[in-house]
């Protein structure tokens, strides 16, 4: 197997002209430098070298191989200036993977934020249906940093960064989130039961989507299985639909359009989930550097949603299998200092 170190040793030979000179250059002996030319000629099968008494030339298979190995060289080294570059944060490319939800309700002020103080660094955005699919990416390498819900077992270095709260969303007119004595009599904002909407039909998620879990055990804490008027795939169509009269629906608060028109009341009981980023490894510079960003813009409540969402009666979080909403255990957030 040729390597990249053989390449140089024959690079400077022949620009040398002497083998003498190019040990001198690389700063290993003459014998070392004979024996790594010797072990590239058996690689490639034939000398490169022709060894005069005066100098050294590459012979046809030599001067064939010539550009080749320098272009390795310079490939080389480029990746080593874009690594540098990166860890400076000048420059290179971020994977971020997430969750649909996450990618439409926290992520935009983020990215923003963080374009404008590195512009020059590339996000190439992976985007998953299901906690599961996201964990499982994370895991076969397919970005360096992932955010979402807490995934269990996750054994790399986490940053716990918030608590994500879901809404319920009626149309306008629903009597079940209308306040006072025109309704069925509640303070303004205040929670609705789930159990009190059993017997709707609702805006579901298609099967895939990590929120139909979350609806399900949300739906089996209150004691009923929701009935469907319809799934979507689409996590912003959701709120669309329940405000439109199919169905409540149930929906992270985040994602709730700024100006809409439906009802956005909080549950009762709470429905919640840890959202954090994490790594495989301790992450390298530019990778803590979009993790603490985010850490300190993310948004989790918009001000759409903060008065149906904040104080009510105290709640455990819903639990949920795959991709359902997390338990309120202890986050760990080592690995990021």
């Amino acid at each position: 197997m040729t390597t990249l170190r053989q390449f140089e040793y024959l690079v400077t030979v022949v620009d040398t002209g002497s083998f003498t000179r190019a040990a001198e250059l690389l700063h290993v002996t003459q014998p070392a430098l004979s024996h790594q030319v010797r072990a590239l000629e058996k690689a490639v099968g034939g000398p490169l070298l022709e060894r005069l008494p005066r100098a050294v030339r590459p012979t046809p298979m030599g001067r064939a191989v010539l550009p080749h190995a320098r272009a390795a060289l310079a490939d080389a080294e480029r990746l080593r200036a874009a690594a540098l570059s990166a860890a400076g944060l000048a420059g290179g490319e971020l994977e971020l993977a997430t969750v649909y939800s996450v990618s439409l309700g926290l992520l935009p002020p983020v990215l923003r934020a963080w374009r404008a103080a590195h512009p020059k660094v590339r996000i190439r955005l992976r985007e998953f249906a299901h906690t599961e699919d996201l964990r499982a990416a994370m895991t076969a390498g397919q970005a360096d940093v992932a955010v979402g819900p807490l995934p269990t077992g996750w054994e790399g270095p986490i940053r716990e960064l918030g608590t994500e709260e879901f809404v319920l969303v009626l149309p306008s007119d629903d009597p079940e989130g209308a306040d006072g004595p025109e309704g069925l009599g509640r303070p303004d904002g205040a929670p609705v039961p789930l159990a009190a909407l059993a017997g709707r039909d609702w805006v579901h998620y298609a099967p895939g989507n990590g929120l139909a879990d979350v609806l399900d055990a949300a739906c089996a804490e209150a004691g009923f299985r929701p009935g469907v008027a319809v799934r979507t795939e689409q996590t912003a169509a959701a709120p669309l639909l329940a405000a439109a009269g199919l169905g409540p629906a149930l929906v992270p608060a985040n994602i709730v359009p700024p100006g809409f028109d439906g009802l956005v009341r909080r549950p009762e009981p709470p429905v919640r989930r840890p959202l954090v980023a994490y790594t495989r490894t301790r992450p390298d510079a530019l990778t803590t550097a979009f993790v603490e960003l985010l850490s300190r813009r993310v948004r989790l409540l918009p001000d759409i949603a903060a008065g149906a969402a904040a104080g009510g009666a105290d709640g455990g979080t819903t639990g949920g299998a795959k991709g359902g909403t997390a338990g309120s255990a202890d986050v760990p957030t080592d690995g990021f200092s």
